[in-house]
């Protein structure tokens, strides 16, 4: 891969990783109610979720998916449906969490299976493989757009995370965290919409 390629790769997997979108918003969300460090298992979660998801469709899942589109609609489905899920709990948390019984941040693993049936992130994965990968040299092209968000995922992320983390002492007034909380539900309800269209 050329040169010049791999930047306009890097760029692009900066600009889709930092841009809104559900992983954002709920680290957004997480950062404020659970604290920078209580979230880092969901940010390093969806960094290895997604890598495994890009890999796969490089590697023959895209192919699957194009053969099979009612297995892409059911996947934006339940994606929908788990996203609604999560903004419901968004918005009824009603305290920044040290600890109250029942609430906490996203899991690794949770985050890391949540890349699977998140629309933004297949978006992400078809159009990456699709526009930076090299049929003469296949295998290895898939492994750098892998490199290449690898790269970029981990600081996209965390930014959200930390912004939220800023924003914990201001929102530490129950009123503007009950606002904060509905409004980042609905802005992850938002996020749906060009998703599942």
């Amino acid at each position: 891969m050329q040169i010049e390629i791999f930047l306009a790769l890097v760029v692009f997997a900066f600009t889709t990783s930092i841009t809104p979108g559900p992983n954002n918003m709920m680290l957004f969300a997480s950062g404020v109610n659970f604290g920078f460090v209580r979230t880092i298992p969901h940010m390093c979660g969806i960094g290895v979720g997604f890598l495994t998801l890009l890999l796969g469709v490089g590697f023959g899942l895209g192919a699957l998916l194009e053969t099979v589109p009612a297995l892409y609609t059911t996947l934006k489905i339940a994606g929908g449906l788990y996203l609604l899920w999560i903004a419901f709990k968004i918005a009824t948390s009603r305290s920044l969490d040290e600890g109250k019984a029942g609430a906490r941040p996203m899991t690794f693993l949770e985050a890391a299976a949540f890349q699977w049936v998140n629309p933004k992130a297949w978006i992400m994965a078809v159009s990456a493989m699709a526009t930076y990968t090299d049929a003469a040299n296949y295998a290895v092209s898939v492994l750098i757009v892998g490199t290449a968000f690898a790269l970029v995922n981990f600081p996209s992320v965390s930014t959200w995370a930390g912004f939220g983390s800023a924003l914990r002492q201001w929102l530490s007034d129950p009123v503007r965290l009950r606002w904060f909380n509905v409004t980042m539900a609905l802005l992850l309800v938002a996020s749906l919409w060009p998703m599942l269209k």
